[in-house]
């Protein structure tokens, strides 16, 4: 049955907005909950956006209005229960008119909605009735309003703000109209974009050449702190962000072989883009040199200020345009016409930025080359220099960099771009380790940053034109090599060389003597006492870990004995920098194919203990965990040559930084340090000195990693559950409580089968206590009996109140009695819904182990005499212990008639037949103290080591002996003679 549908009254809708925008917390927060409320009710979106439009309303009231309605009357748009027809005819029309709204926050909350609006409703039903807009389309009406506003602001000089403020808001709402459409992949979507830019784009190329025709005498020292500048420029980069909107899509979609018709226009425009961007590029240039000595600063006039600003990010627009054709493209965009003449433009700038003084270069808006523009520069360059190798020649087959070329731009990039900078120098001494975390990040940054995008432009030079770059590199390698550095330049221009070296590695393993290097060079560098060197050292311990992980060198004896000292070394030369390095590098040596357990072996106590004393020293917990991801490398590919004693060691080290992690921000605790913990908690001989306070903190409360730390629990667990459950019985079980009651149900499920493993190896007086009285065992019963729960997790429930019958079904049976007034239920009634669901979820079971515990579990509730369990005897218990037992019979008589020799036993694990008692899950254990910790418990498992039949026959003897002949008059008389028959034969075989 529907909703009865309940009207908003606009008046109270009013006041409960003007309330929610207001400064008193008690009537901000009365007045959301309410909001809350009337979001549900018909007409409220119309009524926000009505507040929205009337300018005579208070500023703040209409911003809450317009933005509660973005964020959901947008999503309820098409709901006709919430907005009526009507009232959607009447939104388009109000949202259209705000074009001449002058609140920012307004117009940008608008300009969503109608291009969110726009998705759900153009072409088909974006008509309004308004009169002086004539009934016609969205589209119509922007340019309309377009067209009016532009011949005012071209007829008044630019001096006219309301048609400067009108062409703005109706760029804005078409540029995010376009953006809206281009996102759509269905078909209908991408006919209706593709109508848009066979429509829009020689209009908006009509008002992008108006805009900036002048833009040669605009753009100058005697007009720039002129509004009508300003906002030429200003209208002129949103009109052509517009374009370029329409020309990226269009380009994708020749890609994929359509909207071929649109070519010539998309290659037109490309072109013209080309050209346009020289010419703009120039005049920016020009302005800020004669600007002179405030470069690199905001200018003092405001106004001048808008028109650079302008300036600088439509001229960088240019840039994103070309960069995503590249992207999208490569082959295509490098053989577009005026392509190359592109390029070579923008690696000019980098040649002329290069060449000035090096002020010119910022990263600023107001610089003469700014940051952003030369980076974007490089990259443009080279993602386009695969199309001009020596294979293929350039576009036209026969264009491609001579020798002179590409040996300037090597010197170029290893001389400027590349050395460390006095900013990049400052910012290692200010804080080393925020350094270091930066640098580890250069991946992600190289197409933002200069030196690490002028070392993948290095790097794609060396690939393209190995023949002229490796004689190059080669040639500076023997000439800086053997000479001494000692100055600050001269140490800062070796580790370009050795991080150009480290970049090529591939392309020069065959010319480097790279062996010979290290051993005569670097080896005397890393232990050199100069107060500069730490920048040199940094670099070798990087080279080394770059040329060892690129497999251009394997670790050697010569290797290890740097990054080890490198890691020691506390003297003067060196500093934390190289520290964390060279244990960076540690990792990449010991992670790789080459790598050789008998060569490292002596090293490995000192790489241990000084990883260790690496992290105690770091400050930050990315820095802990970079060592602690070198830890954990370096014990697993040492296996069983990393000693029980030095891993115990390392938890002093472990569960600190853990803690800190955890204090400090949970997104700041690593798997890492959770996977090393568990490492030492696997080959740990005892439970001494190995914390489990901090472990059970984290179950509570880190919900992100809740995965791992039940893992690490787990392994406590393993490892003495009984000394555990003495010491922190109490806050552990109630650390379980709170987080099952907040974790999704996948990590619910590895919680359970952590308590499964504890029930089964502590005793029912450790466990039973401080499961009750932390509400734990509340909290399951209400889970098992949630028939909505996933059918794995009630499965593992099931399994968990299996073993605990198995452990002592007596203290089970008390623990369902207390916690019935909590689940508010009647005792009988809990009994019989739980056993409702194990029988339920036997049937989900497949696993033969599952199987056979289910129907121990029961076997034990049997034994306690309760009559909720022996009314079900004859019936669903009987069925079940017949299934099991006929499954392993089944299982006994196909291994019984093979010829092969079994190393199965007949009377336990008859499921498994692989020589092995262990599940094959625990095989990456292997060589661990864990591992044969599991052997133990597997060992001593009553479902490994009891025969079935058995079993069930000694719980059934003690029902006998509890009701004696009672038992068959009221439990079995009504039995079948078959089953009954069945039943003895298997329980007496």
């Amino acid at each position: 049955m529907s909703r009865p549908v309940v009207s908003v009254v606009p008046d109270e809708l009013y006041n409960v907005i003007a309330g929610a925008a207001s400064q008193d917390p008690a009537q901000v927060s009365a007045c959301a909950a309410r909001l809350k409320q009337m979001l549900d009710m018909h007409s409220t979106f119309d009524c926000l956006n009505a507040i929205a439009t009337q300018r005579n309303v208070p500023l703040v009231i209409r911003q809450q209005s317009i933005i509660q309605f973005k964020n959901y009357g947008l999503t309820h748009w098409k709901a006709k229960r919430l907005i009526s027809d009507e009232q959607r005819v009447n939104i388009r029309a109000r949202s259209l008119s705000l074009l001449e709204e002058s609140d920012d926050v307004i117009a940008d909350c608008n300009k969503q909605i109608i291009a969110r609006i726009a998705r759900y409703d153009f072409p088909g039903s974006w008509f309004v009735s308004v009169d002086h807009l004539c009934g016609t389309d969205l589209i119509t009406i922007l340019l309309s309003s377009i067209d009016e506003a532009l011949k005012s602001f071209v007829g008044s000089g630019g001096n006219d703000p309301r048609a400067t403020l009108v062409l703005r808001r109706s760029f804005e709402v078409l540029n995010a109209i376009l953006k809206e459409f281009a996102s759509i992949r269905m078909p209908n979507g991408v006919n209706v974009m593709k109508k848009l830019v066979e429509n829009l784009h020689p209009t908006l190329q009509g008002y992008y050449s108006t805009l900036s025709n002048n833009f040669a005498t605009l753009i100058d020292p005697s007009s720039i702190s002129s509004h009508p500048t300003a906002d030429a420029i200003f209208l002129a980069h949103l009109a052509y962000k517009c374009m370029s909107k329409m020309a990226v899509w269009t380009w994708n979609r020749l890609g994929l072989n359509s909207c071929k018709e649109l070519r010539p226009w998309v290659e037109d425009f490309f072109e013209s883009s080309a050209v346009q961007l020289k010419t703009l590029s120039e005049l920016r240039i020009n302005i800020f040199l004669a600007l002179g000595p405030s470069q690199n600063q905001r200018p003092s006039d405001q106004i001048a200020a808008r028109s650079l600003d302008y300036l600088t990010r439509h001229t960088r627009q240019f840039g994103k345009l070309f960069r995503r054709m590249q992207q999208l493209y490569c082959s295509k965009f490098v053989a577009l016409n005026k392509c190359s003449d592109l390029v070579l433009y923008y690696w000019s700038k980098v040649v002329q930025a290069t060449n000035g003084p090096s002020e010119i270069i910022a990263d600023s808006q107001w610089a003469v080359f700014p940051v952003r523009f030369i980076v974007q520069a490089m990259v443009i360059f080279k993602e386009s220099l695969g199309q001009w190798s020596l294979t293929k020649q350039g576009p036209d087959g026969s264009a491609t960099f001579s020798k002179e070329f590409v040996e300037e731009a090597v010197k170029l990039l290893v001389t400027r771009f590349i050395p460390l900078n006095p900013k990049d120098l400052d910012s290692w001494l200010a804080d080393p380790e925020e350094w270091v975390n930066i640098e580890d990040k250069e991946n992600e940054q190289w197409e933002y940053e200069l030196r690490p995008c002028g070392e993948r432009v290095l790097m794609a030079l060396a690939n393209q034109y190995e023949g002229y770059v490796v004689p190059l590199l080669q040639a500076t390698f023997n000439q800086i090599i053997g000479t001494s550095t000692v100055d600050l330049d001269s140490i800062v221009q070796k580790e370009a060389l050795y991080c150009a070296i480290g970049r090529c590695a591939i392309r020069l393993r065959n010319v480097i003597p790279f062996q010979q290097w290290v051993a005569q060079n670097l080896a005397a560098e890393a232990r050199d006492s100069n107060p500069n060197f730490p920048i040199i050292k940094r670099r070798i311990a990087w080279v080394l870990g770059k040329w060892v992980s690129d497999e251009c060198a394997p670790p050697n004896e010569d290797i290890w004995n740097i990054l080890i000292h490198l890691l020691r070394d506390r003297g003067p030369g060196t500093d934390p920098v190289v520290r964390f390095t060279a244990a960076g590098a540690l990792r990449e040596c010991v992670d790789c194919l080459q790598f050789d357990e008998d060569v490292f072996a002596p090293h490995l106590p000192a790489a241990i203990s000084q990883l260790m004393d690496l992290s105690a020293e770091a400050d930050t917990s990315e820095a802990k965990t970079r060592v602690t991801e070198s830890l954990n490398v370096v014990i697993e590919r040492m296996g069983q040559r990393t000693t029980i004693t030095k891993l115990a060691e390392l938890n002093p080290i472990v569960v600190p930084v853990l803690q800190e992690a955890s204090q400090m921000s949970r997104a700041q605790l690593d798997e890492a340090g959770l996977k090393l913990w568990k490492t030492v908690l696997q080959n740990a001989a005892t439970l001494e000195s190995i914390s489990s306070p901090v472990a059970i903190a984290l179950l509570s409360e880190n919900l992100d990693l809740l995965g791992s730390v039940t893992a690490v629990v787990h392994s406590y667990f393993v490892l003495d559950a009984v000394t555990v459950l003495q010491a922190y019985g109490m806050p552990l079980l109630s650390a379980f409580t709170r987080a099952i009651g907040q974790a999704v149900q996948t990590n619910q499920k590895d919680m359970v089968l952590a308590l499964q493993l504890l029930v089964q190896l502590a005793p029912a007086q450790l466990w039973a206590e401080p499961m009750h009285a932390s509400g734990l065992f509340a909290v399951l019963m209400k889970t098992i009996l949630d028939d909505d729960a996933i059918t794995t997790l009630l499965t593992e429930h099931v399994c968990l109140f299996a073993r605990m019958a198995l452990n002592d079904a007596v203290v089970l049976s008390q623990l369902v009695s207390a916690a019935a007034p909590t689940v508010n239920k009647l005792e009988s009634e809990l009994w019989n819904e739980l056993l409702n669901q194990w029988w339920r979820r036997f049937d989900n079971m497949s696993e033969p182990r599952y199987r056979k515990l289910t129907a121990m579990g029961i076997a034990c509730l049997v034994a306690t005499g309760r009559a909720e369990v022996l009314e079900r005897l004859t019936g669903e218990i009987f069925n079940l212990w017949l299934d099991v037992f006929g499954e392993m019979k089944e299982a006994l008589v196909e291994i019984s008639g093979e010829e092969s020799q079994s190393t199965l036993s007949p009377l336990v694990t008859f499921w498994r037949d692989n020589g092995s008692v262990l599940p094959g899950s625990l095989d990456h254990l292997e060589g661990t103290p864990e591992y044969e910790r599991w052997r133990e418990i597997y060992g001593h498992d009553p479902v490994e080591t009891e025969k079935l039949t058995t079993f069930v026959a000694q719980r059934l003897q003690r029902a006998h002996e509890i009701y004696g002949p009672t038992l068959e008059e009221r439990y079995l008389r009504d039995a079948d003679p078959g089953v009954l028959k069945q039943l003895n034969e298997e329980l007496i075989s």
